[in-house]
């Protein structure tokens, strides 16, 4: 009898996944009906979790990196009981449902999650698999750093061939075998097809060798049909602690479809009506039904959410002794888990020359010293530089001890030249909670390599730091390979990503703590390699105004004719053109834009104030120009790529110069 049941739940899911992507006439029914015993097991059986909490602490995570089979994912929570209805189901693909075509991690404005049960969003296959690596990152320091009581559990994925394609999964993976991250579990569907057609076309290595050699424990079940063996893997799985587990299930896609199992038409495209109704026949199942939930598979399939309830009760229990116990560790726990710093930080930072040491400092150097200032502050902060941790100068200090590796757990990591896998973990570790404003770091340029994470942050609006330095073609010697021209205007172009470029150290620190203590989302900090002055606060405007966007930062002495606009190492280009103008009777306003973002935020008074519509406006910065327009007359850029020689000369030979500026001045008032 309990097979029998175990088999309608398992038959369920398959038609709940064929009738919705039918009704949708839309998605991708061949994954969710050849994994659906494994979604069972999980669901029922092994995750400890609780629908009606979604969102505990302590709950173990799964993801579906196989997003585009999100029909799975959307049967298994509404059957465990999930706040996911039929309705939602018949919904699938269908305008602002909470069924849409791939898993979307979405917080509405009600507070309430648009799917209940989804911890990130996936589609873009490896994303998910490499998300999930960041969430047991994130277990482990906490469990580390707060105790096994409060934080003990698992990450479980699904994830396809497409998934293990992909770059990022095999970076993200080796990471994960180097830091011996033994609370992963991930089934691999392995149905030997994808969307062109076989593996084969383009796929035919060894992932069992392939994840043995990355360190991870590997094993197989050779029938994804076969509960028993998907239950004793995943338990052999869960008892390996000392390396993460990849289970190959073998698995035929659309089963038990009689005409398109084990075919790439199953993939991708709905059955069709009439081989909806043959596979139905083929289960037993009434041809003419759709949407149908037999009695009693609601029942079985929720014991695993009656389990997590009971779970969490005595979890509950556990912190609040725990937080009871000490109260230091409380006020970092929950510091965590609001994202947000301890009290004190802002009067920590540095905000002056002597309070850096130094009349003139990289602003990625300043980046370094305000680290160091906030860090006692944000003490669930974990991050690190791909490879580059000397030249970005983002870890806090602590050395060895603060290091995060297989055999103890910091907050620096050694992401390795990894930059895609440490985009898209960086973003797990945000999604799993507890971690504030987890960060990666690179040099400019090499955004690129991780821009698919960067836009998945924005879409989820994750609270995660990038930051990157090297930020100009004044780098220098090493020429148009690394020199960054066009890439503050895509980072720009990605909705929901806060970017900010600060002009001295004095910006640094407020940026950091805007970053910390204001931005609800991604934020990118972009920092200079070379040394920049240390503005004189007390004849310029305080840095408080980054927070605004933009912000006068002189005004003229005399009567205002124009007004320059800079950002980052280029507002001093600003400041020395305008002395320039005023030495020849023509006054100017100078204006520091670090964020674009912020700017817009901001009433149109605030914007009116700092950049007066009739005013004659130019602007410089040592990028592309695109954009500048929706701000000034003339913006000044460099609308090409760089060249190797010195840093200075290269600005100077690429326009980048207070004359340049001082002669756009010039032409706009010639032609009023």
């Amino acid at each position: 009898m309990a097979a029998d049941l175990e088999h309608l739940c398992i038959n369920t899911v398959r038609t709940l996944a064929m009738d919705a992507v039918q009704h949708a006439n839309s998605g991708h029914p061949g994954m969710p009906m050849a994994m659906a015993p494994a979604a069972f097991v999980l669901f029922a059986d092994v995750l400890k979790h609780d629908p009606s909490e979604p969102d505990w602490a302590d709950r173990d995570r799964f993801v579906l990196s196989a997003g585009h089979g999100s029909m799975l994912l959307y049967a298994a929570l509404h059957l465990s009981g999930y706040d996911l209805s039929l309705d939602d189901l018949k919904a699938f693909r269908q305008w602002d449902s909470r069924t849409p075509g791939h898993p979307e991690r979405e917080r509405r404005a009600d507070g309430t999650w648009r799917t209940p049960g989804v911890e990130v969003t996936t589609g873009p296959l490896g994303q998910g698999f490499a998300n999930g690596v960041g969430m047991a990152m994130a277990e482990r320091f906490l469990r580390e750093q707060f105790g096994s009581e409060v934080q003990d559990h698992f990450t479980y994925a699904i994830c396809s061939d497409g998934d293990l394609m992909e770059g990022v999964a095999s970076e993200a993976a080796s990471l994960a075998g180097h830091l011996g991250l033994g609370r992963i579990v991930y089934l691999y569907d392995d149905n030997d097809i994808s969307l062109d057609g076989p593996t084969s076309l383009s796929y035919d290595e060894d992932v069992t060798k392939r994840f043995d050699a990355y360190g991870w424990h590997v094993l197989e079940v050779d029938d994804a049909n076969d509960t028993g063996a998907l239950r004793a893997a995943i338990d052999a799985g869960k008892a390996e602690t000392e390396r993460p587990t990849l289970i190959r299930v073998k698995s035929i896609i659309g089963y038990p479809s009689p005409n398109k199992q084990g075919t790439s038409g199953a993939h991708g495209s709905p059955l069709g009506e009439d081989e909806v109704r043959a596979t139905k026949e083929a289960l037993g199942w009434d041809p003419d039904a759709q949407f149908l939930v037999p009695d009693g598979v609601m029942e079985r399939f929720g014991a695993g959410g009656r389990a997590g309830a009971e779970a969490r009760t005595a979890w509950t229990e556990r912190l609040e002794a725990f937080k009871a116990a000490d109260a230091d560790k409380a006020a970092a726990w929950d510091a965590g888990w609001d994202g947000r710093p301890l009290p004190g930080m802002a009067g920590k930072l540095p905000s002056d020359a002597a309070g850096f040491g130094k009349e003139k400092i990289a602003t990625r150097a300043a980046g370094k010293a305000v680290m160091a200032a906030f860090a006692d502050h944000v003490p669930t902060l974990v991050g690190g530089a791909a490879d580059l941790s000397g030249s970005t100068s983002t870890m806090v200090p602590g050395g060895d001890e603060e290091r995060y590796t297989k055999e103890s757990v910091g907050r620096n990591v050694y992401w390795g030249v990894r930059e895609h896998a440490m985009g898209a973990a960086v973003n797990g570790l945000a999604a799993h909670g507890g971690i504030t404003r987890p960060y990666g770091s690179t040099f400019l340029q090499f955004a690129d390599y991780m821009r698919g994470a960067i836009r998945l942050s924005a879409l989820q609006e994750l609270d995660v730091a990038w930051v990157f330095t090297h930020d100009s073609v004044a780098l220098g010697e090493d020429g148009p390979t690394h020199q960054p021209v066009e890439h503050l205007a895509a980072l720009r172009a990605i909705p929901g990503l806060t970017v900010i470029r600060p002009a001295d150290a004095t910006e640094v620190s407020e940026a950091w703590r805007v970053v910390l203590e204001e931005v609800h989302g991604p934020a990118a900090l972009i920092f200079s390699r070379q040394d920049l002055p240390i503005l004189d606060r007390e004849a310029l405007e305080s840095a408080r105004g980054l927070a605004r966007g933009a912000y006068v930062l002189r005004e003229p002495e005399g009567e205002e004719s124009a007004a320059i606009v800079g950002t980052g190492a280029e507002v001093h280009v600003a400041l020395e053109a305008a002395d320039q103008l005023a030495a020849e009777g023509i006054h100017v306003r100078v204006v520091s834009m670090p964020s674009w973002e912020l700017f817009d935020a901001q009433d149109e008074g605030i914007q009116e104030d700092v950049l007066p519509s009739e005013l004659p406006t130019v602007s410089v910065e040592a990028g592309i120009t695109l954009g500048w327009d929706r701000y000034v007359d003339i913006p000044i850029g460099i609308d090409r790529f760089g060249a190797s020689a010195p840093g200075p000369e290269v600005l100077e030979k690429l326009g980048i110069t207070p004359g340049a500026v001082v002669d756009a001045v010039k032409e706009l008032l010639e032609e009023e």
